[in-house]
């Protein structure tokens, strides 16, 4: 099996596509990481070691990390027996980091090699995600030489692993990304409309771009000649501006996807089987999604003055927060989070010094007390006594309505 995932990979929306897919795994087959993508990166050991963790504890699938496939020159001593495990690896895993950086050091040796002997003769499971999923293609996405550096928008070599399910595409994770939100447009894996539109016209004509949702997983059999879509968001194949969506659920056979890819003929794809949702398509919520509700929470709580609610609000974020912590590709969600977090304990420390009993429920006693000393200055018929009276209250924040039943009142907040 081949699974592909657009992001996501270690969030916890992703647990249960893990444990799906692992199950598919024979005991005591062993499961191994690539960390080339990131290898560039400083901190590449503790990525890796995070990824191992979140496998683990999440998902129970005990993980090694293949050593000596970094990149970097000189090779590191260690490589052949990181290409051994890569090679014998039963479940083989790769995810965030810079895809071109992938290609520079996958291509031209054995870990190449190794990958398209894999697919090829249907060996194990694969599960690439983000960036190693954006090499699978025949071109790739050079994201960080564009997004980051302004580099006029091109394709940039792929592996091509997918040209043995016969699939002639350029995959695009991170399809549906919203991270600059209204500012400016970071679908298609930061390109957005306009360099995407450029690029898919440089691709040949029966061409397509594949691309894959954030928190989504297509799997794909090849022995059984089915593709199924799982997670949040969806399949796009994508043909000289025209789209095919394929939602969450969708199944579909190898063939039809195929036919949507280099002919844009509309196949008849299998629709979900009534009912509730399979497991799989019901991903958890995003922690920007979990922020966005707790703050909600909050607010509703502290309209009720529950005290009880507005700690639970705080606890429910910051244990979300905690969770996705062992996303290696921590995006902006969890950053706001954070912030969201940190907001909500500084709102909570300022209703904590203003007190969360009701302002009518303290003041009453002394209130009613004052009305009856305005309706005496009134009987005695000193108006002005009772207007500086209920003056007085007015600035205090609480305000005054005469009526047939008499006064009543209600706090409105100091002037």
């Amino acid at each position: 099996m081949l699974t592909i995932m657009g992001s996501g990979e270690t969030s916890p929306t992703m647990v249960t596509v893990h444990r799906q897919v692992a199950a598919l795994l024979p005991a005591g087959s062993p499961a191994v990481l690539i960390e080339t993508p990131y290898g560039f990166q400083e901190n590449v050991a503790s990525i890796s070691a995070k990824a191992e963790r979140y496998f683990a504890g999440s998902v129970g699938l005990t993980v090694r990390t293949a050593p000596g496939l970094r990149g970097g020159d000189p090779p590191s001593e260690d490589a052949d027996r990181g290409l051994a495990m890569v090679r014998s690896a039963g479940w083989l895993f790769s995810g965030p980091g810079s895809p071109t950086y992938a290609m520079r050091w996958w291509r031209p040796g054995a870990v190449a090699q190794a990958l398209h002997d894999r697919l090829r003769q249907h060996r194990g499971i694969t599960v690439f995600a983000s960036a190693a999923a954006a090499t699978l293609g025949r071109w790739t996405v050079p994201v960080y030489e564009i997004y980051k550096a302004g580099e006029p928008a091109r394709w940039a070599e792929g592996l091509d692993l997918l040209r043995h399910l016969d699939l002639r595409v350029a995959l695009v994770p991170h399809y549906d990304n919203t991270e600059g939100g209204t500012g400016f447009d970071t679908r298609y894996c930061y390109l957005g409309e306009r360099r995407l539109r450029a690029m898919e016209w440089q691709l040949p004509e029966d061409a397509a771009v594949l691309g894959v949702d954030e928190h989504t997983a297509v799997h794909i059999d090849p022995s059984a000649g089915t593709v199924r879509v799982a997670g949040r968001g969806g399949l796009t194949v994508r043909r000289r501006g025209h789209s095919t969506v394929l939602p969450t659920g969708t199944s579909l056979g190898l063939g039809e996807l195929r036919a949507l890819a280099h002919h844009g003929t509309a196949a008849v794809v299998i629709p979900r089987q009534p009912g509730p949702p399979a497991a799989e398509t019901i991903a958890e919520p995003t922690v920007a999604e979990v922020a966005a509700a707790c703050e909600r929470r909050f607010d509703a709580a502290l309209a009720r003055r529950n005290a009880d609610g507005l700690a639970r609000a705080i606890l429910d974020l910051e244990e979300s927060v905690h969770a996705w912590s062992t996303d290696t590709e921590e995006d902006d969600g969890a950053e706001q989070a954070r912030a969201v977090l940190r907001t909500l304990i500084l709102r909570l420390a300022q209703a904590t010094a203003e007190g969360l009993r009701d302002p009518a429920e303290r003041l009453g006693p002394l209130v009613e007390r004052l009305i009856d000393v305005r309706a005496g200055l009134r009987e005695r018929q000193d108006f002005a006594g009772a207007d500086a009276l209920r003056a007085a209250l007015t600035a205090a924040g609480v305000e005054l309505r005469d009526g047939t039943e008499g006064a009543t009142w209600l706090v409105t907040g100091p002037r």
